[in-house]
């Protein structure tokens, strides 16, 4: 007995953990330094920590989530000003992809996504028996994102992904460009916007469109993995027009939003201190990195930056076996470039330090 034919869906490769690379390198993992999944380099809220704490020692984890579930998206839709049944709670961003890719797509319907991007777009697609398309952002365009790139790329498409900030380029879409896009497309076309850094952007969100009076085929990805540092726990949302905002109860996974991941979110949401203080690292890191680091970059609105250094599996390599863990792009398509996550200010002069020393080694040889 097999599984169904899955050669078309190619698995998803993950930044490389800091236990993992200690193991294989024979270091202590306190040697090493993780910049290599945009993590939130000051870890996760204090007052979702304690939230966790407290509601294990308390109410114990025997209770599905149904009370928890409810708060957080009542929480969520006062954040945004829509309404309940507009958020859909879901085990990560990844996870409201899955709701969306449920509720959309029949068998044979297609998507449209970056090329570079975040490949689960087209994973989930392929799990629910459609197919993918790609637009290209390029290195020679500097990876700009316009309307005129994706509607040049669009054929009818059941659903247009566009990331913004965009992983692993930190390229945005301007409002006007998004606009124009929903409105170019056919009816039954969904705009999803992706904005899983969205908290390390100066641009407002996207759900700001959702239900104007134009627009009811646009919905927005956001995520407590990245700026709210609740990536362990799993837990994310969609923003959706009230029109169809229903369908979540006929797509969704029973109790798919852990107890837990609820109560920390809850408890983010109120921790401005933490988000202030993660966003203003990141502006820092990238400002940082950009400056000083003996490679190409690009501006970027994310919690990372993106350098052509040449030869990205050599020079990620040598990084790792330096102590500081870096992303080679080669499975974005982009085997010259790494991407590099945001630390904290000491974790970022010592990457820095570590990669000038690295090109200027390979730049001699």
């Amino acid at each position: 007995m097999q599984p169904r034919d899955l050669s078309a869906n190619a698995p998803y490769v993950p930044g490389r953990g800091i236990e993992e690379v200690a193991r294989e390198l024979g270091l202590d993992p306190s040697e090493l330094i993780k910049l290599s999944s945009n993590e939130n380099p000051h870890g996760s809220s204090p007052k979702a920590i304690e939230a966790v704490v407290t509601h294990a020692e308390t109410n114990g984890l025997n209770v599905y989530p149904k009370a928890s579930h409810t708060d957080l998206t009542a929480a969520i839709a006062d954040k945004w000003g829509v309404t309940d049944e507009q958020v859909w709670l879901t085990p990560g961003a990844d996870g409201a992809i899955d709701l969306l890719s449920r509720a959309m797509l029949e068998p044979g319907d297609r998507i449209l996504e970056p090329e570079p991007g975040f490949s689960y777009y087209s994973m989930s697609a392929k799990y629910h028996h459609g197919t993918a398309t790609s637009y290209t952002l390029s290195k020679e365009s500097d990876f700009a994102q316009t309307n005129a790139l994706v509607l040049d790329a669009y054929a009818g498409e059941r659903i247009v992904y566009l990331t913004s900030p965009h992983n692993p380029t930190g390229k945005e879409f301007s409002r006007a460009a998004i606009v124009e896009i929903a409105d170019a497309v056919d009816d039954d076309t969904l705009i999803v916007v992706d904005e899983a850094y969205g908290e390390y952007s100066e641009r407002p969100s996207s759900i700001g469109l959702i239900d104007d009076d134009d627009h009811d085929n646009i919905a927005v990805l956001r995520t407590f993995s990245k700026a709210y540092g609740l990536a362990g726990l799993r837990i994310g949302y969609a923003v959706v027009p009230e029109s169809w905002a229903d369908a979540y109860a006929r797509v969704n996974t029973p109790f798919a939003a852990n107890e837990l991941a609820c109560r920390a979110a809850l408890a983010a949401l109120t921790d401005d201190e933490h988000v202030t203080q993660s966003v203003e690292t990141a502006q820092w890191s990238r400002e940082y990195m950009q400056s000083n680091l003996d490679a190409q970059t690009w501006d970027s609105a994310g919690n990372f930056i993106l350098a052509d250094v040449g030869d990205a599996k050599t020079v990620a390599a040598e990084s790792q076996a330096r102590g500081v863990i870096i992303r080679d792009c080669t499975s974005f398509g982009l085997p010259q470039c790494v991407r590099i996550s945001c630390g904290t200010r000491s974790e970022t002069h010592k990457a820095v330090e570590t990669l000038n020393s690295i090109l200027n080694e390979v730049a001699i040889h």
